[in-house]
């Protein structure tokens, strides 16, 4: 038993020197905790059921969640008791029609919006019960949003709309440069860095938008209609990322109208008229 151990322990020191050094930092991360859970099956120190357990710890639970609009008498709805659960580590795409309540389900998840009705749970933490100041704190420290149109700020250079985040987040500056030179280098946008958003194609301001989201390393990216304004190649591209960072262990959440988008994702659950109107997962 103790030389399996040492041998499990070779193993696992070996991976995060190798992993450290290719993905570098934080970003190894994610990936060594993946290899940690195969070996320790391998070695059969951990069962699959209780990796599964692991894998399968919800992240967000919704209940009975309604959001309306009221005129004297009359409510409006454009949510309807939603009961949902999201897994950490999963890619999740929303579709339905224009009014079906994509963006307004992603912006209570994102906790822009309030719901009227229902209960919202994040990493175990009552959301409706929180106050407007803990609500921005908790958004700011562990969601990243990422937006059709972009939302970068014109008269910041790529770097600067990059730092934004983190001086909220009242990172210190030498962290600050750090954290900016790795996602630079990560996303092979170092020569962009002291660009203005006008000077970016599209496709260029939407990669900015999504290293943005992730330089906070927050636990959730939320992405609403990520591809709306981009051409075939540049939305491929995009998806290809979000892809990438689903499988080093980012909880991603989308809404499109787009069925092909939507395939990247394991999981795709349709709304209409403000209802769940299926969900399902990949086999």
């Amino acid at each position: 038993m103790r030389a399996t151990n040492l041998t499990l322990f070779g193993f696992l020191h070996r991976a995060f020197i190798f992993l450290v050094s290719r993905r570098g930092g934080l970003n190894a991360l994610p990936l060594l905790a993946s290899a940690i859970l195969v070996l320790l099956v391998a070695f059969g120190t951990m069962s699959i059921q209780a990796i599964e357990k692991i894998k399968g710890e919800n992240m967000i639970q919704l209940k009975n969640i309604e959001k309306y609009y009221e005129s004297g008498v009359v409510k409006t709805f454009v949510l309807r008791r939603i009961e949902l659960e999201i897994r950490e580590g999963e890619f999740v795409s929303i579709m339905g029609p224009s009014g079906a309540g994509k963006s307004t389900l992603l912006h209570i998840l994102g906790m822009l919006d309030t719901a009227s009705n229902g209960t919202y749970y994040f990493d175990d933490r009552a959301v409706h019960e929180l106050d407007e100041r803990a609500l921005t704190e908790l958004h700011r420290d562990h969601i990243g949003f990422v937006f059709q149109s972009y939302h970068l700020i014109d008269e910041l250079t790529v770097s600067e709309n990059l730092e934004t985040p983190l001086l909220y987040q009242k990172v210190k500056r030498a962290e600050r440069k750090g954290r900016i030179a790795e996602m630079l280098d990560r996303f092979n946008i170092v020569a962009k860095k002291d660009l203005f958003p006008s000077q970016l194609s599209g496709g260029q301001q939407q990669l900015v938008g999504i290293v943005r989201a992730l330089i906070t390393q927050p636990k959730l990216i939320l992405a609403d209609e990520p591809t709306g304004n981009l051409n075939s190649t540049e939305g491929e591209r995009i998806m290809a990322h979000f892809k990438q960072l689903n499988a080093e262990g980012v909880t991603i959440v989308q809404c499109t109208h787009s069925e092909k988008n939507a395939a990247y994702g394991d999981r795709i659950i349709s709304l209409s008229d403000g209802w769940i109107d299926s969900d399902e997962r990949k086999t």
